[in-house]
């Protein structure tokens, strides 16, 4: 029953019409996922108006877009239990589903980067990263954590690291491409790094720098600093960030933005004092987190709320909400080349 259920709910994301709501899009765009609708919805940042929906399959959780922004790629993520397989494709540029990616045994996608040409991924309930090849139509490559609940994932630009959280591990893997001698010389390897961090450890990003990771930790209630070269913590923040969600930095990683999913605060760190520069009342709670590239603006997703909270950077203030659907989450930027 639960496979027919499945196979209904891949169905229908490919078969649904494209709601349309405006006649243009431009050239930069947020997407917007609504796990409640099972929808992605192209909005327009400059009136904050949806422009198109489309259909992102079951359950959909986090979202990336490929380097054109031609395609997104949403996990269809199914719990902790890892209910589907798939990682759903929308087409940008004529507002469509395509087929879904069949991820044959991997279960619980959910992180998501887009680097290399290639879409990475966790699959939480095989405890692996991998990466599908678009160009081939194939998952080419796929690599055990052996940690529980890996759950986001961080590509570096040069390919040669990614950075997972392992929510219920508490911990943080750094995995390095490096070059081991074998019998027929030179060959590329994975060594990973497991760094025990606080509890429920999930939300993470790199600085801009490079130099650190600050991971939120939500059972905890603290943020994990490391230190990116030396792959230890080197120091907790006793912040009070309790069911802590994501953390963002600003561009210019003068800020960090930590959103929580029980509480009505988005809290607001400076990145060099490392102490609260403000709790921001956004709404019931919230998820996602997008800045906009110039850092004029951040984007939260007020998910018990059915809204997008947009943030001014400067003024640290609410400047405006997104309706896109019932319960927001995940958020992509997207630039059309």
């Amino acid at each position: 029953m639960l496979k027919l259920r499945i196979v209904a709910a891949l169905l229908t994301a490919c078969l649904a019409p494209v709601v349309l709501e405006g006649q243009t899009t431009p050239s930069a765009v947020l997407l917007v996922l609504s796990k409640a609708d099972g929808t992605v919805s192209i909005v327009d940042p400059a009136t904050l108006k949806v422009l198109a929906r489309m259909p992102s399959g079951p359950d959909p959780h986090e979202i990336v877009a490929d380097a054109d922004g031609k395609l997104a790629y949403i996990s269809n993520y199914g719990g902790a239990g890892g209910a589907y397989n798939t990682i759903s494709v929308v087409d940008l540029v004529d507002n469509k589903a395509l087929a879904p990616i069949d991820l044959g045994a991997l279960r619980g996608a959910h992180g998501l980067d887009f680097a290399g040409g290639k879409v990475w991924f966790t699959a939480e309930t095989n405890k692996v990263v991998g990466s599908y090849d678009p160009a081939a139509k194939r998952v080419d490559w796929v690599l055990g954590t052996g940690q529980n609940r890996t759950h986001m994932i961080a590509l570096s630009e040069d390919l040669k690291r990614i950075v997972t959280s392992n929510v219920s591990s508490a911990t943080m893997s750094i995995i390095d491409k490096i070059t081991r001698q074998g019998p027929r010389g030179p060959q590329d390897d994975w060594d990973q790094t497991v760094v025990a961090v606080g509890r429920g450890a999930e939300g993470f990003e790199v600085t801009p720098d490079g130099k650190q990771i600050w991971a939120a930790n939500a059972q905890d209630g603290t943020i994990s600093v490391l230190d990116a070269a030396e792959k230890k913590v080197v120091d907790t923040l006793n912040v009070n960030v309790r069911s802590a969600n994501r953390l963002k930095f600003t561009p210019d990683g003068s800020l960090v933005l930590i959103s929580r999913l029980n509480s009505p605060e988005l809290v607001i760190v400076d990145a060099r004092t490392r102490r609260e520069v403000k709790r921001l009342k956004i709404g019931s709670g919230a998820a996602g987190i997008q800045m906009q590239p110039d850092g004029a603006r951040a984007y939260v997703a007020c998910t018990p709320d059915d809204s997008v909270a947009v943030i001014d950077l400067k003024s640290l203030e609410v400047a405006g909400h997104i309706e896109a659907g019932k319960k927001p989450d995940g958020l992509a930027w997207v630039v059309r080349r």
